[in-house]
């Protein structure tokens, strides 16, 4: 075996133009669909009167936002989730004593939780908190949390299998840096991986959620089946081809190239929704596809880069960023992606789970 496995990175931080905070539009639309749904789980799954009773101290609320980045997707988010769940509190009476909320912020410790915390509004109605760490530990402690918010994140691998790197195994992701175009095994692998990192995930989630806690998940999933046409999987391919050209360039290794592995994988819901039965500690109270604008275009080539500039940066020295995303970026332009009526949106899966009695 050689190199190391990829492992993910946090979105491009500050306030430039290729920052996540300005080139985030795909996600914040997606969030802006799922609010009715979550602003109805809480009017109508969540048990405020048996959740506080569950947790240390009755008179707070506590909510995470698992793989928050810099905002503002973040901060709509929470403040949707804290003013639901105010008017449940408040529909019990006029006698209820108001409840604290305390918000935990939580991305990889290289996050820029500065720009984050520059943005948080001057009048905001919470205590708010930053947890460095990967959502596949344990980050809080048990039965701390009584609401957890995780979207557009999920699918971020704790690493790249370490098989696609080993020369002896099947998976071997000879010439590749995704498991698109390749042999079963090296899907097979990142499959592997993706239900070890959420075995991790939920298990964590089990201990620090309170009973009857909820947990709103979104995340891009591909529909049963192995199609792969998707905007998603050709703006890699062009990435791949990218990668290649600066290597014939000299300008990046081959052996570097050959060690690369995106650390993402897509789910389908059938897939994800075993895995959550198989862990057993939630109930799936609601699963579907979110009804979303069409979001992608030649304007979301900025996105692509806010997202993957910080991965490729930090395997391949911050010095052949520009002249990548630039070859990309005319690459794209030269391609038939956003004309292409076969190259389509992959779902946009929502899903809310409720933590089961201990």
């Amino acid at each position: 075996m050689e190199g190391i496995s990829t492992r993910p990175s946090p979105m491009k931080g500050g306030d430039g133009p290729y920052s996540y905070a300005h080139n985030s539009v795909y996600q914040r639309q997606g969030l802006e669909t799922a609010k009715v749904l979550i602003n109805e789980a809480i009017a109508e799954v969540l048990d405020i009167k048996e959740v506080i009773s569950s947790s240390s101290s009755w008179k707070s609320f506590a909510v995470a936002d698992l793989g928050c980045s810099v905002g503002p997707n973040t901060l709509m988010a929470v403040e949707n989730i804290i003013d639901s769940v105010k008017l449940k509190h408040q529909s019990f009476g006029q006698n209820q004593e108001a409840l604290e909320f305390m918000v935990f912020f939580n991305d990889h410790a290289s996050n820029d939780f500065n720009t984050l915390f520059q943005s948080l509004p001057p009048d905001k109605q919470y205590f708010a908190a930053g947890v460095p760490g990967l959502f596949q530990d344990r980050l809080f402690p048990k039965a701390s949390l009584h609401f957890v918010h995780c979207s557009y994140s999920l699918h971020w691998l704790s690493k790249a299998p370490k098989e696609l790197i080993d020369k002896s195994s099947p998976a071997w992701n000879k010439g590749r840096i995704y498991y698109i175009h390749a042999p079963k095994e090296v899907r097979e692998a990142y499959s592997a991986q993706f239900a070890k990192d959420m075995e991790s995930f939920l298990n964590a989630r089990a201990k620090e959620l309170v009973s009857g806690g909820l947990m709103a998940l979104i995340l891009t999933c591909l529909p049963d089946g192995n199609s792969i046409q998707y905007y998603d999987f050709a703006f890699m391919d062009l990435l791949e081809a990218s990668l290649k050209d600066m290597v014939y360039a000299g300008l990046v290794s081959e052996d570097k190239l050959e060690s690369f592995n995106f650390p993402q994988y897509n789910p389908t819901p059938e897939e994800l929704g075993t895995l959550i039965e198989i862990n057993s500690c939630f109930s799936i109270e609601r699963m579907e596809p979110l009804v979303c604008p069409t979001k992608r275009g030649s304007s979301g080539i900025h996105g692509v880069r806010a997202v993957w500039e910080e991965l490729v940066a930090g395997y391949f020295g911050s010095d052949i960023v520009d002249e990548l995303f630039d070859r990309f970026e005319e690459k794209v332009a030269k391609s038939s992606i956003f004309s292409q009526s076969g190259n389509k949106q992959m779902i946009e899966l929502y899903v809310l789970l409720k933590r089961k009695t201990y």
